[in-house]
């Protein structure tokens, strides 16, 4: 399927693993030009290469930017609006699994979260939206997760940052709906992501016995499909949503969760 996105150009956050970089892989193959934001430069430029390998697009660049600072996220808009000549598509993924009961949380975890996936998803939207009101098919999809919706105990602050973030989808697509902007969320439940290997290697060295795949099984045992979900599917979600074959579709949230959310 053509998306119609070709030219278009990407701005996505949190873009050098997981998620981001399955999105920018998806939308780099469809013709967009892409640039994928992180604070790690060194990561930027090992997904810049793997981008370029598997969809075949020389036009992806990695931009070493902290969204927590609206100054840092300003300055790599510019950059990327000066290299590719405008912004099209932006994909707020930048984030990681925080998730504590009300009496082990601390004021600076839910100050992290807060400003990493709230204050960050603000910072980039208003600093793009001038660049968005010139395209001519603007799109913005947020990364959030079902306990945006339907909170589990023990699960703040992450969905109380994802709630925030489900919330701001639904307010930024009625004030920008009449100028073409299309808003969007898609709510991940568990895929196989960075953080879920960072731990998988903290376990294997106390059990060499216990393997990357026996760690998948584990966490895909609650899922209704009956499996861990894998990056690109999440990806290629997002990708639909910012393309012309969403052209109708603003203020939704799609789970892609295998059919863990217990919620529409």
């Amino acid at each position: 399927m053509d998306l119609g996105v070709a030219g278009k150009v990407a701005f996505i956050t949190g873009g050098s693993d997981g998620i981001g970089k399955a999105a920018a892989t998806t939308l780099a193959a469809e013709g967009a030009k892409v640039a994928i934001i992180a604070r790690t430069q060194s990561k930027l430029d090992a997904a810049v290469a793997d981008i370029k390998a598997e969809s075949g697009s020389d036009d992806v660049i990695g931009v070493s930017t902290d969204v927590r600072d609206e100054s840092s996220v300003k300055a790599a808009i510019d950059s990327v609006v000066s290299k590719f000549g405008g912004l099209d598509i932006l994909v707020n993924n930048a984030g990681t699994s925080s998730a504590s009961r009300l009496e082990d949380m601390t004021n600076e975890q839910l100050e992290e979260d807060l400003r990493l996936k709230v204050f960050g998803a603000v910072y980039c939207m208003r600093n793009a939206l001038p660049h968005l009101r010139k395209s001519s098919g603007p799109a913005v999809v947020n990364t959030t997760t079902p306990g945006g919706k339907a909170a589990a105990p023990g699960s703040q602050p992450t969905s109380l940052s994802r709630a925030s973030g489900i919330s701001l989808t639904k307010a930024w697509s009625k004030e920008f709906a009449a100028e073409g902007i299309r808003v969007n969320t898609v709510c991940v439940g568990v895929l196989k992501s960075g953080q879920h290997r960072t731990r998988w290697e903290a376990m294997n060295a106390k059990d060499s016995s216990y393997s990357l795949e026996d760690h998948w099984a584990s966490i895909g045992a609650n899922v209704p499909m009956a499996r861990i979900g894998e990056a690109r599917e999440a990806g290629d979600a997002i990708a639909f949503l910012c393309s012309e074959r969403a052209s109708y579709i603003t203020g939704a949230s799609l789970n892609v969760d295998g059919g863990t959310s217990p919620v529409v």
